[in-house]
């Protein structure tokens, strides 16, 4: 996992940071980025990192504080409504962007997951799946996973109809059925699909096409 980081640290650049974010593909809710600078190994190891989507909630939970304790960490959260506004795509490289420049140290390099360009004053290097093969990848998803967790959960309180605490804003069954019967809350994300095709006939919603 620290391939990458150990290429760029035996060429002299020492603070090596890595991006990836959470919640590009629910159907509410922000898009959270983090931007992570892990001590190297020598130093201290933090062991079991890995992409978040692989990680059980206690293990996110136990590495969260331990990247929190050990590493630089800079958060980006982007709104719902800031997506609807400019798409997700763009939601996302701003939310990265956001964290990078909350990072309280500026990295010499950043590594970043997926095929994400970003435009900011840093030698970068774009991952495809960066989060499996990147210690410091990794280390950010995790950080970006649990915020945004604990975010939706915090909205669940706001809105229980809805179960957001279980599902986090994605499109299960349960939550389209929720949004039909209930229709769409504040957090939701008016140009997602199907919500975008929601029509609301009396006091019911259905997901027809316009």
């Amino acid at each position: 996992m620290y391939q990458f980081e150990q290429a760029l640290w035996k060429k002299d650049i020492q603070l090596v940071a890595g991006t990836d974010e959470a919640g590009r593909g629910p159907l509410a809710g922000p898009v959270v980025a983090s931007c992570v600078i892990l001590p190297a190994p020598d130093e201290y190891l933090i062991n079991g990192l890995n992409d978040s989507k692989l990680l059980s909630e206690k293990k996110r939970e136990n590495l969260f504080q331990l990247i929190q304790e050990h590493a630089q960490v800079g958060i980006g959260v982007i709104s719902e409504k800031t997506i609807d506004k400019i798409n997700i795509y763009q939601a996302t490289r701003l939310a990265m962007k956001t964290a990078f420049e909350n990072l309280p140290v500026l990295p010499n390099y950043l590594l970043i997951d997926g095929p994400l360009k970003l435009d900011i004053r840093c030698p970068s290097k774009s991952i495809i799946k960066g989060d499996r093969k990147s210690a410091s990848i990794a280390a950010a998803s995790i950080i970006a996973k649990v915020t945004r967790d604990r975010l939706m959960k915090q909205y669940d309180e706001q809105y229980p109809q809805y179960n957001f605490k279980q599902h986090k804003g994605y499109a299960t069954k349960r939550h389209k059925h929720s949004i039909e019967q209930f229709g769409p809350c504040p957090i939701h994300r008016r140009s997602f699909s199907p919500i975008k095709d929601l029509v609301r006939v009396g006091g019911k919603y259905s997901y027809e096409i316009r």
